[in-house]
């Protein structure tokens, strides 16, 4: 599956565009189709803008064409990957359509960042060749792609979906298991759990929390994973460690009360000018630029 080929990407917005840009980069051919003329107006423009900021040769947006047809998307599409809201019914409707019109040989993979494969494919015809492909953002910058196969889906299709990812420049991890937010999602629920419980208990201002991670830990993340530094340390020292700190840790089943509130407030992040913290327009515009900054300096990891 890593030989040039067609691929379908729904969904022309912050991630499908994107994911198009990865694969046109790879050489291959890519088809996006969002039904908003608006996103597909600008789809080649943003794309264009990405590979000028990284410094790479644009050509390869000549291979990315964007459609409100449907049908004429996936024809011809070797794999469709689904971009669309993060909407449990959304995405079951889509793929039902897409279904209906793709032979069964064609895989459909769906890039939601925390819903269950399982859920989203259950109603498939062919479930075999389903599973889900959990890109981060930008997936241009971001290397990481969680494969999530699910109790249906082929061993072959995940290998072949992880060679195609790893031959277009990215990092194909296996989810052996269908769970709710995967593997990443998973561990960065939890910090912010407990970085709003910090800040909600009145232990330290939301500038502190950031300001803690990023002049700490964070530092050292890029290059030492959490259980490598738990090998690091000692594993004895580990469990000292958890001992007392576990039982401390906030473990709210639900949503955090502060974090209800804020949104019920408006505040609902930069794109509000308020969140956690206020925004101002220079600000925002700082921090995406040291962010892109950041990850387009990132070297390889081990």
């Amino acid at each position: 599956m890593s030989a040039p080929m067609r691929i379908a990407v729904l969904g022309a917005g912050l991630m499908g565009h994107g994911i198009a840009q990865v694969f046109a980069g790879a050489g291959h051919e890519v088809s996006v189709y969002d039904p908003m003329d608006a996103s597909l107006a600008s789809l080649r423009a943003r794309i264009t803008a990405n590979l000028v900021d990284l410094g790479l040769d644009t050509a390869c947006v000549a291979r990315v064409t964007g459609t409100d047809d449907l049908a004429a998307a996936v024809a011809g599409a070797g794999i469709v990957f689904e971009a669309a809201l993060e909407d449990l019914a959304v995405k079951r409707e889509l793929f039902a359509r897409v279904e209906a019109v793709v032979g069964p040989e064609v895989v459909l993979a769906s890039n939601t960042s925390v819903i269950p494969i399982t859920a989203i494919m259950a109603d498939l015809a062919h479930r075999g060749r389903a599973l889900g492909t959990h890109w981060w953002n930008p997936p241009f910058l971001i290397p990481l792609v969680e494969v999530v196969g699910t109790e249906w889906t082929d061993a072959a299709t995940v290998e072949a979906v992880m060679a195609l990812l790893a031959a277009a420049g990215k990092i194909p991890v296996r989810v052996r298991k269908d769970i709710t937010g995967f593997i990443g999602n998973r561990m960065q629920a939890a910090l912010w759990r407990e970085a709003i419980s910090l800040v909600e208990t009145g232990v330290c201002s939301a500038e502190d929390v950031d300001t803690v991670v990023k002049a700490s830990f964070g530092r050292r993340l890029g290059v030492l994973g959490p259980l490598e530094n738990a090998d690091l340390i000692g594993t004895d020292l580990t469990l000292a460690i958890h001992r007392t700190m576990i039982p401390a840790l906030d473990h709210s089943a639900s949503p955090s009360a502060y974090l209800e509130r804020l949104v019920a407030e408006g505040r609902l992040g930069m794109k509000a000018g308020a969140g956690f913290r206020e925004w101002t327009e220079d600000q925002k515009a700082g921090l995406r630029g040291r962010l892109f900054a950041a990850l387009q300096a990132a070297g390889p990891i081990d």
